[in-house]
């Protein structure tokens, strides 16, 4: 079935100037299926891929951007028409709905953070099968992929979650495509794959409108320790987020990503925990949640920024069943 799909996108990859059998293959085994893939990518990115000049690489990336018509000005009309292609998934809380102006947005990145059970990890299993609900219910009618950084993901909990919707695990369970990633390289590296695997399901009943990634930091926060290693960390981290952005535009879906917290020993006044990552993320980031527990089963979720929400908090509950109000 791969095979058959591919023939297609190689031979479009091909018509582009520059691009020949040859480097058409390249650029399919590096994860460039698409025109569109091509368009996004950068000069540096190309050129090492497929093993041409900068030059080259960036006249490449120019004619995909014309033929599938990215990169050039719009006017605010045509890009609030876009902005309609948008669609939003339930949290499974109607306060926390409601708090992210209807759910979370596709074509953006949705961090969480906070600490220890504070329900990111919950969440995230939460959206894995919202996302399979029918659009009328708040779903997106697709698919999640899961990049597990801290082995957190199960399967039983899923089962208890998806009866909380009324839907069966096995088939549930189904649509979730989990890979556990072991260092900050594969994390990186399985973006490229999930990628692949959204191509390769976009014109199925259930194409990938989700991707998650639990926890976004962990690996960069152990592999890079101390302030001489973090300009490199922070690049690396850099470029990760901006291959989850190009994945949430060409896929027309929810990026979401979970973040651990530090404590600022030095803030006296107010909440001293801070997210990891530092501006980079808070840059990147579409939307940033900051979560806490309160008291037994509730937790509360507070909007700390986003471009056009107000802050505000909102009160849920993580159930045996599910996030509920």
């Amino acid at each position: 079935m791969a095979k058959k799909d591919q023939i297609p996108k190689k031979d479009s990859l091909a018509d582009l100037p520059g691009v020949g059998p040859a480097t058409a293959e390249k650029l399919l085994e590096a994860g460039f299926s698409s025109i569109e893939s091509v368009a996004v990518a950068s000069p540096s990115e190309l050129a090492s891929t497929a093993d041409v000049g900068e030059a080259t690489a960036a006249k490449i990336i120019n004619a995909a951007r014309l033929k599938a018509d990215i990169g050039g000005f719009e006017a605010g009309d045509v890009v609030l028409e876009r902005r309609k292609k948008v669609s939003k998934l339930t949290t499974g809380s109607s306060a926390f709905d409601a708090l992210l102006g209807g759910g979370m947005e596709t074509q953006a990145i949705t961090e969480t953070y906070g600490e220890y059970a504070s329900g990111k990890t919950q969440i995230a299993h939460q959206l894995a099968i919202n996302v399979q609900l029918p659009r009328e219910l708040g779903g997106l009618e697709g698919s999640a992929i899961m990049i597990d950084t801290e082995n957190t993901f199960r399967p039983e909990r899923i089962g208890q979650m998806a009866e909380g919707v009324s839907m069966d695990a096995e088939e549930v369970l189904k649509n979730i495509h989990v890979a556990r990633a072991y260092n900050s390289n594969h994390q990186i590296l399985l973006v490229s794959t999930a990628s692949e695997l959204a191509e390769q399901l976009r014109d199925t009943d259930r194409p990938v409108r989700l991707l998650i990634i639990d926890s976004l930091t962990a690996h960069f926060r152990a592999e890079y320790v101390g302030r001489g290693t973090l300009a490199d960390r922070q690049q690396k981290l850099n470029r990760h987020l901006h291959d989850l952005m190009r994945f949430a535009d060409l896929n027309n879906a929810v990026v979401m990503v979970t973040n651990q917290v530090l404590a600022k020993p030095d803030a006296f006044f107010g909440d001293p925990t801070r997210p990891i990552g530092g501006h980079i993320l808070g840059h990147t980031a579409t939307f940033r949640i900051y979560l806490r527990r309160s008291k037994g089963e509730k937790r509360i979720a507070r909007l700390v920024d986003s471009p056009y929400l107000p802050e505000g908090e909102a009160v849920f509950s993580v159930m045996t069943e599910g996030i509920k109000d």
